[in-house]
């Protein structure tokens, strides 16, 4: 139902007029079954909701690990798949996927095997169209001076050192300076498995995350050498933020309140603007006053961690220098202190050498 916003082509009102008068009179007929789906439930209108109509709701959430790996399996009987491929494994490493996600998937995969000569898809095709679903399509057709690729490899390995270093952040998949989208990188972090709810702490450090980009541009070329590349990441951090101290009652200072009124939708009969101020002047200046004081202190987070790594800063910019993507497993020799391995390389499990006296000795094994 409108609030009178747009021209004569405008039928919110009559459309649900006309869907009232077809749902009425169906008294005599009884094996009729009206169903009905959207999503956008939060401008349906309350009177197709009352018990009669659409009074039955079903809601279909995104699907979870066994719902995505289920999913998989159906769209790759529609394709050759390899022996290799583990539909669990890529269920796992795409959470929050839609049904339609996952067929584009499977779908992009099939293209990159057909353009590659391949007759089969095999984990190699299904991880790079992961990474394409995920990241955006590649834009290796866009000329970056050496000066630019520098810098953006010094912003994309800050955000995965501080994801790193922190206990509640989301693990590393993949970082790249590969122009994707219309980010010029991209460092993605994936959960271990399906969040359904998000403690204090893992917001901070998320933001803390999201800041890693900005300040490690800082550290190595100074207040000067700071670019517009942390824009995004800055309107994200302060999102959160604002969202802690208003929205879910995280802040300490203010309480479980929430602050403002934002069901300003123009719909429902409600006059666009019309929505209600409801808090002082004086709570909106502690609400930015606490906003900026998170804002503050994960920053400064951010910073000592990156104080700390900045020998690992450089060298894992200079990993992305030289192969344009690193992985977790790479990410991991890095943080250790050891020189990255090539793309693809598998570094044996040294550890489980030293335990078992058999391995490596050729006299023992005899």
């Amino acid at each position: 139902r409108g609030a009178g916003l747009g021209g004569g082509h405008d039928e919110r009102e009559q459309t649900l007029n006309q869907l009232l008068v077809e749902m009425d009179g169906f008294e005599e007929n009884e094996g009729i079954i009206i169903i009905a789906a959207t999503n956008r439930p939060d401008v349906l209108d309350p009177a197709l909701l009352r018990p009669g109509r659409f009074d039955r709701q079903v809601v279909v959430p995104l699907p979870d690990i066994r719902g995505r790996e289920q999913i998989l399996k159906v769209h790759m009987k529609k394709v050759p798949i390899g022996d290799d491929v583990d539909a669990s494994l890529i269920a796992r490493g795409t959470p929050g996927f839609s049904g339609a996600d996952l067929a584009n998937l499977v779908n992009e995969a099939a293209l990159v095997a057909a353009r590659s000569g391949k007759k089969i898809v095999g984990m190699e095709q299904l991880e790079f169209a992961k990474d394409k679903v995920m990241m955006g399509t590649e834009r290796r057709s866009m000329v970056m001076s050496e000066d630019e690729k520098l810098k953006t490899a010094y912003h994309e390995a800050g955000h995965a050192i501080v994801g790193r270093s922190l206990e509640e952040h989301d693990p590393v998949y993949k970082v790249t300076i590969i122009p994707r989208g219309r980010a010029l990188g991209v460092t993605v972090f994936l959960p271990e498995e399906d969040k359904y709810s998000h403690s204090r702490q893992y917001i901070l450090d998320r933001i803390c995350g999201l800041y890693g980009g900005r300040i490690a541009e800082e550290l190595v070329y100074g207040e000067k050498g700071i670019t517009t590349g942390a824009s995004n990441d800055i309107e994200r951090a302060t999102e959160l933020a604002r969202n802690m101290v208003t929205k879910w009652g995280l802040s300490s200072k203010l309480g479980p309140m929430r602050y403002g009124d934002e069901s300003d939708e123009p719909f429902l009969g409600m006059t666009a603007g019309s929505s209600r101020q409801d808090i002082s002047d004086e709570t909106a200046r502690v609400i930015d006053q606490e906003v900026k004081s998170i804002l503050t202190d994960c920053y400064d987070q951010a910073t000592s961690i990156l104080k700390e790594h900045l020998d690992k800063l450089h060298v894992m910019a200079k990993a992305l220098v030289d192969y344009e993507t690193i992985d977790s497993n790479q990410i991991d020799d890095i943080m250790a202190g050891a020189e990255p391995r090539a793309p693809g390389d598998k570094k044996e499990d040294k550890e489980d050498k030293k335990s078992d006296p058999k391995v490596g000795d050729p006299a023992e094994q005899l």
